[in-house]
């Protein structure tokens, strides 16, 4: 059995550049939980938005063969990129659409080839300040990924309000080293949530 990570910067923590192949973050620590007859991989990339993952599994560079699990976390750097040009409401809303057509587009492509493809809710927390701003957008793109996993039947975990709370309660920097990426606690309070979702 294999377990494919798709993702962002979250996903990817350095996974090229560290000893460990699967980086120090979230897709380690479910690596440490698992069978040892089942292989994990992390396919995230820094920077990548959904529609760099599209292409990604597109132009075959991530091979989905051997009827994988898939876990999908993606949507921050594309809200990222909304909320830091100059783009007028009316934009940002069309962009938000674009990310649901990509989004569908991509869950079109892992749920033929996938045992079992999980989504994960796209999170910010609000510290720093300016990262108020983008949780009405991350809270609208939440709901267009929860409706495709009704529309897919596919296991959504939220993610946003649970981090958060435990941010609240143990201090933000126990749990976020900037507001969009997590600390190691934040990693494992992510992992623990994951693993339970997975069919293994």
């Amino acid at each position: 059995m294999q377990i494919l990570c798709l993702g962002d910067s979250i996903t990817d923590c350095n996974h090229l550049f560290e000893d460990f192949p699967l980086g120090n973050g979230y897709v380690q620590l479910l690596a440490e939980k698992l069978p040892c007859n089942v292989q994990i991989k992390n396919h995230g990339i820094d920077g990548f938005t959904v529609s760099r993952i599209l292409e990604n599994i597109q132009t075959h560079r991530i091979s989905l063969h051997r009827n994988p699990i898939i876990t999908l976390l993606v949507g921050i750097n594309d809200i990222g990129l909304i909320m830091n040009t100059h783009r007028t409401e009316e934009q940002k809303q069309q962009m938000l659409k674009e990310f649901t057509v990509h989004y569908k587009e991509l869950l079109k492509l892992l749920t033929a080839d996938a045992q079992q493809v999980i989504l994960m809710e796209p999170f910010i927390f609000p510290c720093p300040a300016e990262y108020q701003n983008w949780i009405p957008y991350v809270s609208a793109m939440s709901q267009k990924i929860r409706s495709l996993s009704f529309q897919f039947s596919l296991p959504f975990l939220p993610l946003q309000d649970y981090l958060n709370k435990e941010a609240s309660v143990r201090g933000f920097p126990a749990v976020t080293t900037d507001g969009i990426h997590l600390t190691a606690l934040g990693h494992r309070l992510l992992a623990e949530r994951l693993y339970p979702l997975l069919s293994v």
